[in-house]
């Protein structure tokens, strides 16, 4: 009997490490090839990144619980990494991405992410995470589709459109990252917003009068929130990264960085074509740009003024922000309602405050969590978590307050305990917008108000139907609150979705840890793992 056991226990083991994934889901599979290549978005020739020639990359289109094989070939002169923002990575960290659970893929060399889209729909993107890439391309959009027997809350679409936007440089990533940001120098402001790689009208979205169409947007760029409008027409918000929401009709949204959402859009006005409209917002100087929504039997272009965005700033977007709520009627990736995870009714096991800051250190421009500016470590924080390698981190290197004290240089690790439920303050009091992700994990947003945030400030929370999401923004000089669920054993990124901050140490890592160390918990080290820094010539082999 017991070796009946022993030997169940090593083919499960066997066909882990074959397949990655236990299950009878589908696999699909893709092979990509991560080039430099000329491109124009703003007129102007720049060497992009290219993923099998195409700037954008290619859309990666899944069904819930589906497990994707990405074998990526890095063809650059200098190492690559790719991070799936709001792909939750259930139970594997070593998918991430980051550098704090990733090594870089080599120039020259490949490796093959296995993801599950485990219990997972929406709307999502990918992107590079290594050396300021993102400024360059190599992003692209993730659609996660219901299984075919789960109820959703909306007739099929007549099609569905991704729309990439986001701020953009006309300077060369290189130039930014060695000329601004390595010297401690802060970025210039961006040159423009593009639409799916391009400039003014240069994407067409084409649509049949009469039908109705959904639009998944995505804020891939750098700096800036954005506002999305379409001339003439309304927008139904019907999803936020993998949450069915309350089907509220509005005439723009604010879509902060990192954050991506889906509208509904009848193309029931005059027949003629249209200006989709993405400008920044809460820049000094506003920049916009255009697609064209084209009617498929017009003959006229689009014409007159385009429309214009808010004229309000924080209330505006504030009240926005607060009408997004949860669809506690609609099916989620499995047959049971949303609504019946009584989120508001779990009482947090403790709160954590996280303050940004931009402090000087040793004269260069820094960003900090709690006074705490992260600095990568020669060796990946999963892998030195995983053998044991000392001298590379150390758990607690980052308080739960903020201290009030001067910025200081450090590799930054936050413990946290395998299925804890935290209240997590994110406090503001700087002047800008802040956007904040954590990785392998969505939240609850419970609540957002101006100044300093108190225990009665949860007076003012919402315990019924806030929306579940994976990035949430700051206002200035005010706080967001979050309840979360850490149900996902890892090393998980939690980051400013501001590539600059980023860069310049506005992250750390979350290690949510579970004693029992089974595989139940956490997938063991993939057999193709990459090894560099002090983890180079280990074995990963877990039997």
């Amino acid at each position: 009997m017991r070796d009946s056991k022993l030997l169940s226990f090593a083919i499960f083991g066997v066909l882990f490490l074959v397949n990655g994934v236990i299950g009878e889901d589908p696999y699909r599979f893709f092979t990509w090839k991560v080039t430099y290549g000329d491109i124009y978005p703003l007129g102007v020739k720049q060497r992009g990144i290219l993923i099998n020639g195409q700037f954008p990359g290619p859309q990666i289109d899944a069904v819930t619980n589906d497990n994707l094989v990405i074998s990526v070939f890095n063809y650059l002169r200098e190492p690559f990494l790719i991070s799936w923002d709001g792909i939750q990575q259930r139970r594997n960290s070593w998918q991430d991405g980051n550098f704090g659970t990733n090594c870089p893929i080599p120039s020259g060399r490949n490796f093959t992410y296995k993801i599950q889209v485990k219990d997972q729909i929406g709307s999502f993107f990918y992107f590079p995470s290594l050396k300021f890439h993102k400024a360059a391309g190599g992003f692209g959009g993730i659609r996660i589709w219901s299984r075919p027997k789960i109820p959703v809350p909306f007739p099929n679409p007549a099609g569905d459109f991704t729309v990439l936007a986001g701020d953009w440089f006309k300077t060369n990533h290189y130039i930014l990252r060695r000329g601004y940001l390595d010297r401690g120098r802060a970025l210039p402001n961006p040159d423009g917003i593009l639409i799916n790689g391009r400039g003014w009208n240069g994407y067409t979205f084409t649509v049949d009068q009469g039908k109705t169409y959904r639009f998944r947007i995505s804020n891939v760029g750098l700096t800036a929130s954005i506002n999305f409008r379409i001339q003439g027409h309304k927008m139904k918000l019907v999803e936020v990264e993998g949450s069915h929401t309350l089907q509220n009709m509005y005439d723009s949204l604010d879509i902060h960085l990192g954050q991506s959402l889906s509208v509904l859009v009848t193309a029931n006005q005059p027949v003629q074509d249209y200006y989709v409209v993405v400008s920044s917002r809460f820049t000094r100087r506003v920049l916009t740009t255009t697609a064209v929504l084209h009617y498929s039997n017009s003959r006229k272009g689009v014409s007159g003024p385009i429309p214009w965005g808010p004229t309000t700033q924080i209330a505006w977007s504030v009240s926005q922000a607060r009408s997004i709520r949860w669809n506690l009627t609609a099916s989620g990736p499995r047959p049971n309602p949303q609504g019946s995870y009584h989120y508001g009714l779990i009482k947090p096991a403790r709160t954590i405050m996280l303050g940004n800051s931009a402090p000087w250190i040793n004269g260069k421009q820094r960003y900090a969590v709690n006074s705490v500016s992260y600095v990568q470590p020669d060796t990946p924080l999963k892998l030195a978590d995983h053998f044991n390698i000392q001298g590379v981190f150390s758990v607690g290197s980052i308080p739960t307050n903020p201290t009030g004290g001067s910025g200081y240089l450090q590799t930054s690790v936050m413990h946290a305990n395998f299925r804890e439920y935290v209240e997590i303050v994110f406090q503001n009091w700087e002047d800008t917008v802040q956007s904040w992700h954590i990785d392998g994990h969505s939240f609850f947003v419970m609540g957002m108000e101006g100044g300093q945030w108190t225990p009665a400030s949860r007076a003012r929370y919402n315990f019924r139907d806030t929306v579940a999401r994976s990035t949430t923004q700051v206002y200035p000089r005010a706080w967001t609150a979050i309840y979360i669920a850490l149900d996902n054993v890892g090393m998980w990124n939690v980051r400013s979705q501001n590539w600059e901050r980023q860069y310049l140490g506005q992250q750390f890592y979350l290690r949510v840890y579970s004693p029992a160390h089974s595989w139940r918990d956490e997938y063991p080290i993939p057999r193709n793992a990459l090894l560099c820094g002090r983890a180079r010539g280990r074995h990963t082999r877990p039997l």
